[in-house]
């Protein structure tokens, strides 16, 4: 399975049911143990975000903030960057990467032009001045393309970034959450409002750094940024900052539709967020223990979509003749939900728990941790860097998901066999798989960013590489300072403890069976 997902020579839902054809045929596992794999909690969890963000998209909601975002930023490159990276980061949050990409780039392009025309006009005129021209004007006109390139390759970046902030932003997160409860069922540090609490300010630290390298490499970062000039780019900034408001004008005031989706969006991540933070107490307390999951709450949110009016309701129907004759539009329509859900990821989430569950009850999971034994002499701040940077390389090549499902059953008995706390290695895999930079091919968003035609392959390999650095950096200072104190990473878990515990008995023994 591990080399069809890399190789893709089925497609990545197909190679993720091989499961249901091959444990119970080969003596694995039983059909009733595999299939429900393929809908665990983790999935509902999952689709309630799906569903959420294709009620954003309805709606026009995700466009509106963008271009609020980047009339607040200001139109100077290095600062539109960073709104662009910040508008891409906060909505891929919530939305796909794919689809924040692909929402953005355009926006990106529009400005641009307003900025410097045309982008085919400039490397027209590039290549024509670099033999008729002042040196002067060939700096320009290089700025230009450098700062184009800049804002495009800064988008599907941020949207990689800002997916690990949320569980539901990005797979991996989901399957982490999923081998988490299938490898130790006693694990409840993890949920929706500590996940936040902790990657958050991992996200807005990396966006940071980033922010600063990207606009470094192309040419945003000067003495503009802090003084106001009267020359050819202010005048072009102008223009941009009018097409900016000009376009958020055009969307009107907010109708009723959009504030009620952005009521709901809100309710939607305040609830999951304090349902039991860690922290604090949350409102789970008022319901019995361990029966409402984030899973409950995202799908009790997203199914009032399906009925609350798009309109504002009124009493006047009540003496309207024509009343009964309009049509009812409620929020979002099943065929709009069914049409923007990806179910091939939700197939590969539930391949991936399948594939987990086979490992631990097959013993191959204890298998693996005693031929890891020797990596119990490194160092466990050693062993956080060199995992995060070997997956970060390792998803250049093979998708995310695929990526963390193969090696998170590896990592999480790394960990046992050097009686390391699981998540101090298992977090930074986890995030560690959402930092492909470096080529066209790593992620979807590069594709789409790549595809313009704008943009080499060595730009995002020089851009890249150095990302994926500050990401391991990010990563390690996380897990090392807030981590440690969020999820008590220096101790050897209770929950961890006992499976251990269990682990050792294996090899004494004549079979799995008997050694329980």
């Amino acid at each position: 399975m591990a080399t069809f997902w890399c190789t893709e020579a089925l497609p990545l839902a197909v190679t993720a049911m091989l499961p249901v054809c091959l444990f119970p045929t080969l003596g694995i596992l039983p059909s009733k143990k595999v299939c429900p794999q393929y809908f665990l909690e983790t999935n509902f969890l999952f689709l309630s975000g799906l569903i959420m963000a294709s009620s954003i998209e309805e709606w026009g909601l995700h466009r509106r903030i963008a271009l609020k975002v980047l009339g607040i930023v200001g139109v100077k490159p290095a600062w539109l960057i960073l709104g662009m990276m910040m508008t891409s980061s906060f909505l891929s949050m919530w939305l796909s990467n794919t689809a924040t990409t692909a929402m953005m780039l355009p926006i990106a392009n529009a400005i641009l032009e307003s900025l410097f025309g045309d982008l085919e006009t400039s490397a027209t005129r590039d290549k024509a001045i670099h033999f008729f021209c002042s040196d002067e004007l060939q700096s320009e006109s290089r700025y230009q393309l450098n700062v184009w390139k800049g804002f495009l390759i800064c988008i599907p970046y941020a949207a990689s970034i800002g997916g690990t902030a949320t569980l539901t932003g990005t797979a991996p997160n989901l399957i982490l959450i999923g081998q988490l409860k299938s490898y130790f069922p006693d694990c409840d540090v993890i949920n929706f409002g500590s996940w936040f609490a902790f990657a958050f300010p991992l996200m807005l630290l990396f966006l940071f750094m980033g922010w600063l390298w990207i606009s470094f490499l192309y040419g945003g970062l000067n003495t503009r940024l802090c003084f106001k000039t009267n020359d050819r780019r202010s005048q072009a900034e102008a223009r941009a900052r009018a097409l900016i408001l000009e376009d958020y004008r055009r969307l009107g005031p907010i109708k009723f539709a959009e504030g009620a989706i952005s009521f709901f969006f809100v309710l939607f991540a305040v609830l999951l967020f304090t349902r039991d933070p860690k922290f604090v107490t949350g409102w789970s307390v008022l319901f019995k223990k361990g029966y409402v999951s984030d899973a409950v709450t995202g799908v009790i949110i997203v199914s009032i979509l399906f009925f609350f009016p798009s309109e504002k309701p009124s009493l006047r129907w009540w003496s309207d003749p024509e009343a009964p004759k309009r049509p009812y539009v409620p929020l979002l329509s099943w065929k709009k939900a069914q049409d923007s859900v990806p179910w091939n990821i939700i197939l590969l989430l539930g391949g991936g728990f399948a594939m987990a569950k086979a490992c631990e009850e097959s013993g191959l999971a204890s298998w693996m941790g005693g031929h890891l034994q020797p990596m119990a002499q490194v160092p466990p701040a050693a062993a956080v860097m060199l995992i995060t940077a070997f997956l970060a390389c390792f998803t250049e090549f093979a998708s995310n998901t695929a990526t963390i499902i193969i090696f998170l059953p590896v990592i999480a008995e790394m960990a046992l066999g050097a009686s390391v706390n699981p998540l101090y290695f298992m977090i930074p895999a986890t995030v560690g798989c959402s930092y492909a930079f470096m080529l066209p091919v790593s992620t979807p968003p590069n594709s789409i960013a790549f595809a313009s035609g704008h943009l080499m392959v060595k730009d995002m390999v020089k851009t890249g590489i150095v990302m994926n650095i500050l990401g391991v950096l990010s990563v390690a200072l996380a897990m090392n300072t807030w981590g440690v104190a969020m999820f008590d990473l220096n101790t050897y878990p209770d929950w961890a403890l006992r499976l251990s515990m269990c682990l050792t008995l294996l090899p004494s023994s004549g079979g799995t069976e008997e050694a329980f």
